[in-house]
């Protein structure tokens, strides 16, 4: 494409298009970046847990966490600004999934599939998780599936800002400023409206806002299944040293990882009734109190004696569809994109997409690596990819 490209929001995802197309040598055009919250109080790249793992249970998903590992691990390099190399620390001690009885039979054929692509993963009964993970409860365990490579954890809050270095090291222009609305001429985007009264000319626009992308794609009247759902992360303290610990999916729902020596985070998802879009940004601290100690407590015995320290809240952008990225050209209007709805795994898959969104905006297909699977258009079908291991 020799055109201007415009990019409604500048957090992972976005600067990971920024930059991607920036770099490819049949690219002529320009690359500008609106983003409303240039501190990224609100972002999700900056309230995220950060972990990557290839414990999918779609084909799709395993090669894009693939691609993503092998990115990070070589990030200094790829994305290093005048000689400053980012440091994300990133750690790959591995995701292990639980599952009792009732929840193996899922755990096997998930498995299945994730070693016919090539995933670094084990199946271990009780008695080879207890021998592994000594601290670890497993009286109501029948099996757990390990990443033994290629899962982790990392700065994710790094590994956004070095994409946002990259892209402006080779041109991208931010602008700290918000959209309202699109001029259209027939099938066709022209600008971006501002708030301030000006607007923003392109060939080319991507809907990159997160949490609020389905608010950009109302103005055009399109219906997209992606919603602000609040997820409230809590660190603590063990007095106790917890060796070689992966993070851990627990049978309840409930996660743990280390964060740094003697600490961790945690987490759960909400029942469904009661979680609504757009909850303000609060913590709800009764979650901790009244549901994720007492699991932390019944799995890892030593945590009984934990110490909460601080906590957090942040959105997922979660597709309500399917629980799968919404990626590429809409079928009315011909010249917008989607990059929405990874439903909290947008930092890990920011590096596949980033590249995926940048092959089409330059070269109109993806050539690398196909992310079609990904499609707008099986929103409009009512074709759900659906992916079951959604944390």
């Amino acid at each position: 494409m020799n055109g201007d490209i415009v990019i409604v929001g500048g957090g992972v995802i976005g600067s990971a298009i920024a930059s991607f197309t920036l770099e490819d040598p049949a690219f002529r055009g320009t690359v500008a970046v609106v983003e409303r919250d240039p501190g990224y109080v609100r972002a999700s790249s900056a309230l995220s847990a950060s972990s990557i793992r290839q414990q999918f249970s779609t084909a799709v998903n395993i090669a894009i966490s693939r691609f993503g590992i092998d990115f990070l691990r070589g990030i200094g390099e790829c994305l290093a600004v005048d000689g400053d190399r980012p440091q994300i620390g990133l750690v790959e001690h591995g995701y292990l999934y639980l599952a009792t009885a009732q929840g193996a039979a899922l755990l096997e054929r998930n498995h299945a599939l994730q070693r016919q692509y090539g995933v670094d993963v084990a199946l271990l009964d009780a008695d080879a998780l207890r021998r592994r993970f000594p601290w670890l409860r497993t009286d109501d365990v029948a099996l757990g599936s390990l990443g033994l490579s290629g899962e982790g954890w990392f700065d994710g809050y790094s590994v956004m800002q070095a994409f946002r270095r990259r892209a402006r090291s080779r041109g991208a222009r931010y602008l700290h400023a918000e959209g309202c609305g699109f001029d259209v001429d027939d099938s066709r985007i022209v600008a971006l409206r501002l708030t301030d009264g000006a607007s923003i000319e392109g060939d080319a626009f991507v809907n990159a806002a997160g949490p609020w992308a389905a608010r950009v794609a109302a103005w055009l009247d399109v219906d997209l299944p992606v919603h602000a759902r609040r997820r409230s992360v809590f660190a603590f303290r063990c007095p106790t040293p917890i060796e070689r610990c992966p993070l851990v999916i627990d049978t309840s729902g409930m996660w743990f990882r280390p964060e740094g020596e003697g600490s961790f985070i945690c987490g759960i998802s909400p029942d469904a009734a009661n979680d609504p879009d757009d909850l303000p940004l609060d913590v709800e601290h009764a979650l901790f109190d009244d549901v994720l100690w007492p699991a932390l407590a019944a799995r890892v015995p030593a945590f009984e004696a934990l110490r909460p320290m601080q906590s957090w809240a942040g959105y997922y952008e979660m597709n309500t569809f399917d629980h799968n990225a919404i990626l590429g050209a809409h079928s009315r209007w011909s010249n917008l994109y989607f990059a929405n709805g990874f439903s909290g795994h947008g930092l890990q898959q920011a590096p596949a997409v980033g590249r995926g969104i940048a092959e089409l905006l330059v070269h109109g297909r993806y050539t690398t690596l196909d992310l079609s699977a990904l499609a707008f258009e099986r929103i409009e079908q009512r074709r759900p990819l659906v992916e079951l291991n959604v944390i």
